[in-house]
């Protein structure tokens, strides 16, 4: 399920790896990657990878196509072991941890990959994660968070997917600094780039000093992570992206998509909610597999990337 992208690129999300805190090189990231300085990079991401069946089957379509450039696993869901056996099928996916902490669907619920505590705030009282990121932020240790973030990774290491980064479902891990800081130390544990984006850093919560005294904004690739906001009717799906795309100047930008078949399934999941429901889905699934959103992207100029495109511009250790 997503979060308001408005706030999402208010409070921002950056590229962090432990392994290039220097100060970057004067070129910019197209540049290093042998583009002109002017060029526009945009990786297609593909976000709730393992959610269910019917995600699964859309973003496996999407990876293979390349019509999307990446996608991010929520580990603690009842469909990650076909997320693994597809990825030792496809180790030149491009695959991250989607730090999952809440389990936000009311008829669908799952526990996380950690044993934790009675008193845990990663439990609600029948023993699944919390319903919203916020009873997370109000009530979860860090230490839980740590012990449940490394579970993740380590569970999808341990079945053989070749990781490319880290990022966050739903922001969770951005609205508090204690949080925060577990994000960004799993990813320097385990030689992994975190999202979190260069522009618009908002103080929130005391995290913009957090960010200045942590992260050189000249050593982050990314300029924009982009996604439309809830009010979109399907005809116009298509004229939204459009409409998000056509005016980011140069730089580095990642477009967040979510991704899966309008089915029975999927609208059992999702009952109740239209924002990031099973419609919402099929509809970001139809557009990054139209030809006329294809042709968009060719016609101004984008050009596609990856995680591991990203990380051959980052400084050397």
């Amino acid at each position: 399920m997503g979060f308001g992208f408005r706030t999402l690129v208010g409070i921002g999300l950056t590229l962090f790896s432990g392994l290039a805190l220097a100060q970057g090189p004067a070129k910019t990231v197209a540049e290093r990657l042998g583009y002109p300085a002017n060029a526009r990079l945009l990786m297609l991401h593909a976000d709730d990878f393992g959610v269910a069946h019917s995600q699964n089957r859309a973003t496996m379509e999407a990876l293979e196509h390349r019509w999307v450039t990446s996608a991010s696993i929520m580990v603690p869901c009842p469909w990650f072991p076909e997320v693994a056996a597809w990825a030792k099928q496809h180790p030149e996916a491009d695959l991250g941890i989607h730090l999952t902490l809440n389990a936000e669907w009311r008829p669908y619920r799952w526990r996380g990959a950690s044993p934790q505590p009675k008193d845990s705030g990663l439990l609600d009282p029948d023993g699944f994660l919390p319903l919203t990121s916020q009873e997370v932020v109000q009530r979860a240790k860090p230490k839980e968070v740590e012990t449940e973030a490394r579970a993740q990774v380590d569970q999808a290491l341990a079945a053989g997917i070749h990781l490319t980064h880290v990022d966050t479902h739903m922001l969770t891990v951005v609205f508090s600094p204690e949080l925060l800081r577990v994000y960004l130390e799993t990813g320097r544990r385990y030689h992994l780039p975190v999202l979190l984006e260069k522009r618009g850093m908002a103080p929130v919560n005391g995290l913009m000093s957090f960010y200045d005294s942590k992260i050189p904004v000249d050593s982050v690739p990314f300029d924009g992570v982009l996604g439309i906001s809830p009010g979109v009717e399907t005809s116009g799906w298509l004229d939204a992206y459009k409409k998000l795309l056509a005016p980011q100047g140069p730089g580095v930008y990642m477009l967040m998509l979510h991704l899966a078949y309008d089915d029975e399934e999927m609208r059992g999941i999702t009952a109740g909610q239209k924002d990031w429901g099973s419609k919402w889905r099929q509809n970001d699934f139809d557009m990054v597999r139209s030809a006329e959103f294809q042709a968009f992207l060719k016609e101004q100029g984008f050009i596609l990337v990856g995680w591991r495109d990203l990380l051959k511009a980052m400084p050397a250790p």
